[in-house]
């Protein structure tokens, strides 16, 4: 795990996910960390009326490297022995390309943060972490907002057990589990089995073969609530860490999202970290 990238947009919760991404590094072993952000410049289109004022591209991308620099002499006082913190800024929509980014920078791991805050926040923040997810190959830690860190011991891995051969990213997921060399705890929510079938068995057989070098212990849940049955077991058993594959079925955005229901803004305050199948 030789670089992580860490976009920001200089706020709290970004600087927030930064000094997590820091304390991490020492135990990743990680040598580059690369601060970045993506400022985009409002070009107007004719004919149309815009109360935006014209900006100098040279004079936005200026304020987004001072910017950075700012942030990376308050954070150098983090740094791990041995680790780089280097600073990049591109003209560019974020999400569209931190792909060509990561494979630039030789990227192992994103480290971004996310608010539950008001629902400004949610929409200016949330989505653009949402939309970085969704968008890149590369694996996504999400800090919320109030997250700590501490040493990753103990992994929670959220699992459907749905055509697990096909959608499980193998080659990633034990990277990263190589990594951490963490206590590994998977869980498959359900509620009055609606969702075992006659493949469950065998899916289940072929997640237990893809991870028996980790020695995962396995826990099949009753709860109607797939977010809240992953959250509070999480959060019971003091995981340091969730795991999630994202599907279509919209397990992230459902755990980082307002809910009527339960009226949090925030679902859960440990990190997240996605892999894409």
């Amino acid at each position: 795990m030789k670089t992580i990238l860490v976009p920001t947009d200089f706020s709290d919760t970004a600087y927030n996910a930064a000094t997590y991404a820091l304390e991490l590094a020492a135990q990743l072993g990680t040598t580059r960390i690369i601060l970045y952000h993506a400022y985009e410049l409002i070009v107007p289109i004719p004919d149309i009326p815009t109360s935006v004022p014209m900006v100098n591209p040279d004079d936005l991308r200026s304020a987004s490297l001072e910017g950075l620099e700012k942030m990376k002499k308050e954070l150098e006082a983090l740094l791990p022995l041995n680790t780089t913190l280097l600073i990049r800024a591109d003209n560019t929509l974020l999400a569209a390309t931190i792909d060509e980014v990561c494979k630039a920078e030789g990227a192992d791991l994103i480290v971004m943060g996310i608010t539950g805050g008001s629902k400004m926040e949610e929409i200016l923040v949330g989505s653009n972490t949402i939309d970085v997810v969704k968008h890149t190959v590369c694996p996504v830690m999400v800090i919320p907002a109030e997250a700590k860190y501490a040493p990753i011991q103990k992994i929670v891995f959220a699992c459907d057990l749905r055509k697990v051969v096909d959608s499980t990213p193998i080659g990633p997921l034990k990277k990263l589990l190589n990594v951490f060399k963490a206590e590994l705890h998977v869980i498959n929510i359900d509620h009055e089995s609606r969702h075992f079938t006659t493949d469950t068995p065998f899916e289940t057989l072929m997640l237990e073969t893809l991870l028996e070098d980790y020695q995962p212990v396995y826990h099949f849940i009753d709860n109607p609530n797939v977010v809240q049955g992953i959250v509070e077991f999480a959060e019971e058993n003091n995981a340091d860490l969730i795991l999630t594959i994202p599907k279509k079925h919209g397990l992230f955005e459902s755990i980082f999202k307002r809910s009527s229901t339960s009226r949090l803004a925030y679902k859960t305050h440990l990190p997240l970290l996605t892999i894409h199948e």
